[in-house]
């Protein structure tokens, strides 16, 4: 699978009366539209983006959905790639058992009990979490007559206020067995925040993988001019299992595995103006294990085990609750989640 993926903002739809349930099928059957979906795709996109909305309504009384386009990979032919579409719906209801709700029939509100079913046979992509503290579903969506790997991340950036530009800037590339991610939070936020994270960004797709330590040199002498900002740059190779990683400024990051958490550091300075040359570190035997990058944007201060079952959700799911439960508000924010595994060419 070889991808790369760009910065751009999620979408988010409040859903909180019945009147948004429309604007919401129709803002996610345009985006199928924009993305090459044929009638009978789009069709499959705004049924579930209604079930979704319907259902938070029904059993949350309020939420969110999230949606965003994103790229596939059709297999077998990498020239080929097809982008999808991802909703995720959020909420902070009393939650729902999973096992029973998938089942067609069931209902906790006298309903004909089709919505999480329906979902599932629509969607190439479904994964769900609910607990006490609330739900997220995902579906994503490929045109049915494509064949497409999915890229096992998650990722949700929005902007303070809903600026239409956003300080946080990140890029992922995939090529083969490595995997190179990118994460920048410009100083402050807005078009000058914007154009000091673009200006990395720029050199990163260049050649995204570079290593890390070079690849921060070069990041700095093209952000100098600009306000600058926290980087921080991660190369996984599936081959060997090792990650290796390079932060400066506030950019939180952090491996979880089954039996343990890694707090992964960044060291003072702001790339662009002034920051200490470090080595970057390496971390063995990663694969299987979740990678979390992260913009101050999000409190530090959160641990994936409170959520029982969560670590072994689809990472989107997880970035979704992260920021649900831990964003600040008062800045721009972005969580990325990666499942770090052996990837088929």
């Amino acid at each position: 699978m070889d991808v790369s993926l760009h910065s751009h903002l999620t979408q988010v739809l409040p859903i909180e009366d019945i009147s948004q349930v429309g604007h919401a099928r129709r803002t996610a059957q345009k985006l199928a539209e924009q993305a090459g979906f044929d009638e009978a795709d789009c069709g499959r996109v705004a049924l579930v983006t209604t079930e979704l909305a319907s259902n938070i309504l029904k059993h949350a009384h309020s939420g969110e959905l999230h949606v965003r386009v994103l790229p596939g990979d059709v297999c077998g032919d990498a020239s080929a790639a097809v982008p999808g579409v991802e909703i995720i719906a959020i909420d902070r209801g009393k939650g729902f058992d999973v096992q029973n709700c998938m089942a067609d029939g069931f209902s906790s509100r006298g309903t004909q009990g089709i919505g999480l079913g329906s979902i599932l046979r629509q969607a190439q992509v479904f994964d769900v979490h609910s607990d006490a503290r609330g739900s997220a579903l995902l579906a994503r969506f490929f045109p049915r007559k494509s064949v497409v790997k999915d890229l096992r991340m998650g990722i949700t950036q929005q902007s303070l206020h809903d600026d239409p530009a956003c300080g946080d800037v990140w890029e992922v590339a995939v090529k083969g067995q490595q995997v190179a991610i990118m994460m920048i939070d410009g100083l402050g936020h807005g078009p000058e925040a914007e154009e000091a994270g673009m200006a990395g960004a720029r050199v990163f797709m260049q050649n995204p993988f570079a290593d890390p330590g070079v690849l921060l040199e070069d990041l700095h002498f093209d952000m100098r001019g600009s306000r600058g900002g926290a980087v921080a740059l991660a190369l996984f190779d599936g081959a060997s299992g090792k990650l290796r990683f390079i932060g400066i400024g506030n950019i939180g990051a952090t491996l979880i595995g089954d039996d343990k958490t890694r707090g992964i550091p960044s060291h003072p300075g702001i790339v662009g103006l002034q920051y200490r040359k470090i080595p970057p570190m390496d971390y063995a035997d990663c694969t299987g294990q979740l990678l979390i990058m992260f913009s101050d944007g999000l409190q530090s201060r959160w641990n994936l085990r409170d959520y029982p079952g969560l670590m072994y959700r689809h990472p989107a799911i997880i970035a979704a609750v992260l920021h649900r439960d831990y964003c600040r508000g008062r800045d721009d924010v972005t969580v990325l989640v990666m499942a770090l595994e052996t990837l088929d060419d």
